[in-house]
């Protein structure tokens, strides 16, 4: 059990660092989403990332949760 909890951690450390990156204006898309399209970033503040997606609207992703794609076409 406190392996599971301690994987747990790391997973959610890196998806906070990865999605720490994320600035207004960047281009990004959910993983498990696709059909919402490339959004924008709106703000990312304490690890609440929101995002406009072309075909959801605005969205608020906890970043502990979910790691957000990066897109830089």
């Amino acid at each position: 059990m406190c392996q599971q909890h301690t994987l747990a951690q790391t997973e959610s450390t890196e998806m906070t660092e990865l999605n720490s990156i994320l600035e207004p204006g960047m281009r990004v898309s959910h993983p498990e989403k696709p059909d919402w399209g490339i959004g924008q970033v709106q703000s990312n503040i304490a690890g609440r990332i929101t995002v406009n997606f072309p075909e959801a609207g605005k969205v608020v992703i906890d970043g502990t949760r979910i790691s957000l794609v990066p897109h830089f076409d």
